[in-house]
């Protein structure tokens, strides 16, 4: 006898009609919600801004990008605004702005520690720049002065190595080796005083103070000595009158950091 055969009905769930294409839109509305949502929120905490309120309090937007500032009037008392971040402002920018017998040395006001740093003719005493008498010959100079290059001066001392003019030294703040602005007219100084001084070229001597190790301080001195030279070479000094010397911490001047920071120079 041929066996029977049963047929099951299964179980079929039922969809209303339309249900499918709701959820499917349910589910693209709730995506770009999401999107939305994300795209929104604080934009100060983003990099990118169309104006300043963009950004967060204090700081202002400059070519799409938040910053601390983009000129001084943005910075609190005592700093300046220098590639969109306030820094501490520089008490001097050069020797006039400093108390009378003082000079501006990389940016601060300093007693002096050589003639040399004192200007043209002027002597340094006691810490305090004099200056020095002005004159056209040697009658209306002291006894023991001789009228030099426009100025009373001891005979004898006019500079080293028997040149017509004296090169300054220049200074440096911590841990750095750029020319600040202070430097600046003493370097050009410089420049005019070996064009004149014909047969005769320079040693650039690098100094630090004695934080870090020996070794870096070496390159940091080098790095210093040719800031000088790269400097006085832009103005117009030959380079090849000009020599490199690094010296790192070895030669501390016993005044202190601020006058160990810089580059002496010395006929050769």
């Amino acid at each position: 006898m041929p066996k029977e055969f049963s047929f099951q009905t299964m179980p079929r769930s039922y969809t209303a009609p339309g249900s499918a294409l709701l959820a499917a839109l349910a589910a693209v509305a709730a995506c770009v919600l999401g999107i939305a949502l994300a795209s929104c929120g604080d934009s100060s905490k983003k990099p990118g801004c169309k104006a300043d309120k963009d950004c967060k309090t204090g700081q202002v937007c400059a070519a799409g990008k938040c910053v601390e500032c983009t000129d001084d009037a943005q910075c609190p008392a005592g700093k300046r605004c220098s590639a969109n971040a306030c820094i501490a402002a520089p008490e001097c920018l050069n020797d006039k702005q400093c108390p009378t017998g003082q000079v501006c040395q990389a940016g601060k006001c300093k007693a002096c520690a050589a003639d040399s740093e004192c200007g043209p003719g002027a002597t340094c005493q006691a810490g305090a720049c004099q200056p020095a008498k002005p004159c056209t010959k040697d009658d209306q100079c002291a006894d023991d002065e001789d009228c030099v290059a426009g100025f009373c001066r001891k005979a004898g001392g006019t500079s080293a190595g028997g040149a017509g003019c004296t090169l300054a030294t220049v200074y440096f703040a911590f841990d750095d080796a750029s020319i600040q602005p202070s430097e600046r007219d003493r370097l050009a100084a410089n420049v005019a005083c070996v064009e004149k001084t014909k047969g005769k070229n320079a040693l650039l001597i690098g100094h630090t103070d004695t934080s870090g190790t020996e070794e870096y301080n070496i390159a940091l001195s080098e790095r210093r000595a040719q800031s000088v030279a790269d400097y006085m070479a832009r103005l117009g000094t030959d380079p090849a009158r000009m020599q490199v010397v690094p010296k790192g911490e070895t030669e501390p001047t016993g005044l202190g950091d601020d006058k160990d920071r810089r580059v002496e120079f010395q006929w050769h």
